[in-house]
């Protein structure tokens, strides 16, 4: 018998993967898509993860179900404990946080994000913040971005507004290198940068310059389909792989912890039609 997942749950299981076991795991407000990915991944291959919740900053909450907001405390019950901003800071300043989950309206080829404003120099929109961003994509050992929002059609007028661009137009959130190209690493900051970088067209990682290398596919995208939508060439990896589908079990756990479909709601109503058999 086979069953049928959507691609929200495709992301959700490449998001899982890359949490380790035993971290220290982190994500703000807003995405739905990376609370199951924290959830699934303690429930599963990363059962000593300490998961603190976005909004609540719970320690190992056990919800019952995903909630439509991420600041509703159903989503902190059976927590152990739970932290204070402040606390959370310093578990950053000390290396103690292993991985935290940012996105942006841009992100650039050495994966710095901007959730700030748009328009360089002259300021034309300007964006909510980052909030903690700033910081904590400084501080914490290892960074997982992702975005719903890779694939960039032409509007009314003909334009086009990459997602994935030459150079963000301001920097909230740290990636490999700074606007004028010096490494992030001479700037003496504990964390080691973006690690990867999931979209709704592919998987990405960073190479040894820090620059962003296509690292895998969808079955049903290509590279030509990343080429298309990426402002600037990203590298290749010697061999592009293609993003597995969950087991069956991810996708009934998923589906068990988010009942209301909440996580669809990050996702384009183009991409809702995309499915992945599961034998």
């Amino acid at each position: 018998m086979t069953i049928t997942c959507g691609l929200g749950e495709m992301m959700i299981a490449a998001l899982a993967r890359t949490i380790e076991d035993g971290t220290l795991v982190f994500h703000g407000f807003g995405s739905p898509l990376i609370q199951l990915a924290m959830h699934v991944a303690k429930r599963t291959h990363a059962p000593r993860m300490v998961l603190v919740a976005g909004a609540t900053y719970g320690i190992d909450p056990d919800p019952p179900f995903l909630a439509p907001t991420t600041n509703d405390w159903v989503m902190d019950r059976g927590a152990s404990s739970a932290l204070d901003i402040e606390d959370l800071f310093d578990l950053a300043a000390s290396g103690r946080l292993g991985r935290m989950f940012l996105s942006g309206l841009q992100i650039d080829k050495w994966g710095n994000c901007n959730v700030t404003a748009l328009g360089y120099p002259d300021i034309k929109l300007k964006l909510p913040g980052g909030g903690g961003g700033c910081n904590l994509s400084c501080d914490a050992a290892h960074v997982t971005l992702w975005t719903t929002a890779h694939r960039s059609p032409a509007d009314a007028k003909g334009q086009r507004r990459f997602r994935l661009i030459e150079d963000c137009d301001f920097i909230t959130n740290l990636g490999h290198r700074t606007r004028d190209g010096r490494p992030a690493r001479e700037l003496g900051h504990r964390g080691n940068g973006p690690q990867w970088l999931v979209t709704e067209l592919g998987l990405f990682d960073f190479d040894a310059e820090g620059h962003m290398r296509l690292k895998a596919v969808y079955p049903d995208t290509s590279i030509q389909d990343i080429l298309e939508n990426t402002e600037f060439e990203p590298k290749l990896a010697d061999n592009i792989e293609t993003i597995p589908a969950p087991d069956r079990s991810i996708v009934q756990l998923i589906r068990r912890l988010d009942p209301l479909a909440v996580h669809q709601k990050e996702i384009r109503a183009d991409d809702l039609r995309r499915g992945f058999v599961i034998v």
